[in-house]
């Protein structure tokens, strides 16, 4: 069984690792300078892609983010809807979830 501190350390590695990719995901929408018709399109494409593992990435900052607020208000690992305690075996698949599963399947 993790203690609440180790899945601060764990919310808060995740955490700085997607930080690390939204920056990397900007920078390379700042590398773009195609000259040619074609070499758009291709980087259209893959700006595509890259903005929905950003928007991934940025919704998953913000579930952190209330993870780590409710460590900070001695609330992790209970359920925000209900108030039962979340399984352990949950919070080892999913660290940031504010939901049981029991709520999360009803959602």
């Amino acid at each position: 069984m993790k203690s609440v501190a180790e899945r601060r350390n764990q919310l808060e590695a995740r955490k700085a690792d997607l930080l690390a990719r939204v920056a990397g995901i900007e920078a390379e929408f700042d590398s773009h300078d195609a000259k040619d018709w074609e070499e758009m399109a291709v980087e259209r494409e893959s700006d595509e892609v890259l903005e929905d593992l950003g928007q991934s990435a940025r919704q998953e900052l913000r579930m952190i983010d209330a993870a780590l607020g409710r460590v900070d208000d001695d609330s992790y690992g209970e359920c925000v809807k209900c108030g039962a305690t979340i399984a352990e075996e949950r919070l080892d698949l999913l660290p940031a979830t504010p939901f049981c599963r029991d709520c999360a399947a009803r959602l």
